[in-house]
């Protein structure tokens, strides 16, 4: 059994959309805007688990979405091999970071807004984290 699909909830998928694919990179694997409707997945792993950028349809999604960012949690954890330049990348187009990258028991750890409503960890792992 492997994960095929996770989602997150944001504000708008259509801007959500946006800036998956275009500040961060992922690329689409079906975008249908009149339904409401973004699946991106990671350019390294085009084959990979994709993430579904799901409008918050439901009353319990919309206080989940809510609590979860007024918390400062991030909802999803995105690696990278090398954060120090990916943090640098990011920066240069804008992304605001909530945490600057931080050394933590299991590597560096930096956390940003997406702009739809999520906070996201990017980690780079140290190398008996990684899979």
């Amino acid at each position: 059994m492997r994960i095929e699909m996770t989602g997150i909830f944001v504000n708008d998928p259509i801007e959500a959309h946006r800036f998956y694919t275009t500040i961060l990179g992922f690329d689409e694997v079906m975008y249908v805007p009149e339904a409401n409707l973004a699946i991106v997945a990671s350019p390294e792993e085009p084959a990979g688990t994709t993430l579904l950028l799901e409008p918050k349809g439901t009353e319990f999604a919309r206080v989940y979405h809510k609590e979860l960012y007024e918390s400062g949690m991030p909802c999803i954890i995105f690696s990278v091999d090398d954060i120090a330049s990916e943090y640098e990348r990011l920066k240069k187009l804008g992304v605001r970071f909530s945490v600057d990258p931080k050394k933590e028991d299991f590597g560096i750890q930096a956390i940003f807004d997406d702009t739809c409503g999520n906070y996201i960890a990017l980690v780079e792992l140290n190398e008996e984290n990684k899979r």
